[in-house]
C-alpha cells in the first residue's frame, strides 16, 4: 500500500494553529455591525377626535292613533304602509249613538230657549207692575230668578250639543300627523273603547328620522375634561359631525347632526343618550334599526400620531413604543392612547416633539442597544396613493 505524501505547508499550518489553540489565543473576533432602524420624528398635529358609538333608529314623529269614543268599527279607510296625510280619515265607528246623543241635545236647547222666553217675558212684565205695587216684591224676585235659570239651561244645553257634536266627529278616526301607516290594530267589526284608548294604528314621520346612541357617562367626562383643559377644541354644539354606518356595514350618504346630549345617567348601565337626526327621503332608515355612528366631536391641535407598527402593548395591556434617544440607544416608552386615526394611533401621553420612533426594524432593536436612526420609508396613505397614481396617470397621457 502507498501513502499519499501530505504537502509539507499544510502541515505547518496546521501546527501553528495547534499551538495557537495549545497556548490559548483566540482568533482576532469580525467587528460587529450597528443596526440600522427607521425612525419617524414626533410632531404635534391636529387630529379631528371621533367616538363610535351604537344606538338604533327611531322615528321623528311617532303618533299612536287610538279611539276617543266607544263604538263598533264599520269600515278602514286606508291601506297598510301607505302614505297618510294629517287629517285624512282611517277609520269609520258607528255614529249613530252619537248622532242620537246630538239630536237629543238639540231639543233640550229648544226647550230651554223656549223657557227662556217665556221667564224673560214674565219678568219684564212684572218689572213694570212692581212699579205700580201691583205685584208683590217677592213675585218679582221669584220671576227674575226664574229668568237666570232658565239662561243657565239655555247654557246647559248649548254645551251639551257642542259635547255631542265633538262625540260625533270622534266617529272620524283621523290622522294626527302626515306620516306612513303602519299594521291595523283593528278590523271592521271590532268594538273600541275611549276608557282603555283602544290602539288602532301608528302613523309615523320617517324624514327626518332620530337616531338615538348609548355613550357611557366616563366618555362623557373624559370629553368634557379635555375641553375645558383646551385639548380640544369645537366651535359650538351644532359643529359636531355625524357619520351613520348600517347594519350591513356601508357608510349611509347622509351626514346627520347633533341634536343634544341627555343630561340624566341611567343608574342601571352608567350611560346617557346621545340624539343625533338624518335626513331620510329614500327611507333607507327605519325605526329600530341597529346602527353605529362615529361623531366628530372636536379636533385635538396637540397630538401626537404614530403607525400602528410602532406601537406593541404588553401582558397587561399597555401600549408602548421603542425610542431612540440622543445617545442612539433604544429605550421603551409607555403611551397613552386614545384611539386611531386611519393608519396611526392617537398618542396623548408618553411622546414628546422630537422623540424619534422606530417603525422599521422594530425585531433587530432591543432596550439599550446602540442602533443607526434613518429616516423610515413609509407607505402613503390610501388616499394619497390614488392621488399620486391618478397625477402618474395624467401625465403620461
Amino acid at each position: 500500500m502507498r501513502l499519499k505524501r501530505i504537502p509539507y505547508r499544510l502541515i505547518g499550518v496546521t501546527t501553528a494553529a495547534l499551538l495557537a489553540a495549545g497556548c490559548g489565543e483566540k482568533p482576532p473576533a469580525m467587528p460587529q455591525r450597528t443596526p440600522e432602524v427607521g425612525v419617524i420624528t414626533m410632531e404635534p398635529a391636529a387630529v379631528p377626535v371621533i367616538t363610535e358609538l351604537t344606538g338604533r333608529t327611531s322615528a321623528f314623529v311617532d303618533a299612536q292613533v287610538r279611539a276617543r269614543v266607544d263604538g263598533i268599527v264599520l269600515r278602514r279607510e286606508f291601506t297598510e304602509g301607505s302614505l297618510v296625510k294629517a287629517g285624512q280619515r282611517l277609520y269609520k265607528i258607528d255614529p249613530a249613538p252619537y248622532l242620537a246623543q246630538l239630536n237629543t241635545a238639540k231639543a233640550s236647547f229648544a226647550k230651554a230657549h223656549a223657557n227662556l222666553v217665556s221667564t224673560s217675558a214674565q219678568a219684564e212684565r212684572y218689572k213694570v207692575l212692581v212699579a205700580a205695587n201691583a205685584v208683590s216684591k217677592q213675585d218679582f224676585d221669584n220671576a227674575i230668578a226664574a229668568q237666570g235659570q232658565a239662561e243657565a239651561d239655555v247654557a246647559s244645553a248649548r254645551a251639551a250639543i257642542a259635547t255631542a257634536q265633538i262625540n260625533l266627529g270622534y266617529t272620524d278616526v283621523t290622522s294626527p300627523v302626515s306620516g306612513q301607516v303602519g299594521i291595523s290594530q283593528v278590523t271592521p267589526g271590532a268594538f273600541v273603547q275611549a276608557s282603555q284608548a283602544t290602539l288602532m294604528a301608528t302613523v309615523q314621520q320617517l324624514d327626518p328620522m332620530y337616531v338615538d346612541l348609548t355613550q357611557s357617562s366616563l366618555d362623557g367626562l373624559k370629553l368634557r375634561r379635555q375641553m375645558q383643559e383646551g385639548r380640544l377644541s369645537t366651535s359650538g354644539p351644532n359643529a359636531a359631525k355625524v357619520t351613520l354606518i348600517l347594519e350591513d356595514g356601508r357608510v349611509y350618504p347622509e351626514q346627520g347632526k347633533l341634536q343634544f346630549s341627555d343630561v340624566t345617567v341611567d343608574p342601571s348601565t352608567g350611560s346617557v343618550t346621545v340624539r343625533a337626526v338624518f335626513m331620510n327621503k329614500d327611507r333607507v332608515l327605519l325605526p329600530g334599526m341597529f346602527v353605529r355612528a362615529r361623531i366628530e366631536e372636536g379636533v385635538n391641535p396637540a397630538a401626537f400620531v404614530v403607525p400602528v407598527q410602532g406601537v406593541s402593548h404588553d401582558q397587561k395591556g399597555t401600549a408602548q413604543a421603542l425610542i431612540v434617544g440622543k445617545d442612539n440607544k433604544v429605550a421603551v416608552r409607555s403611551l397613552v392612547t386614545s384611539g386611531t386615526h386611519g393608519q396611526n394611533w392617537v398618542v396623548d401621553g408618553g411622546l414628546n416633539a422630537g422623540d424619534r420612533v422606530i417603525v422599521e426594524g422594530i425585531d433587530k432593536a432591543r432596550p439599550g442597544m446602540e442602533v443607526k436612526a434613518v429616516p423610515a420609508h413609509l407607505p402613503a396613505a390610501p388616499a394619497e396613493a390614488d392621488a399620486a397614481s391618478a397625477a402618474s396617470g395624467t401625465a403620461g397621457a
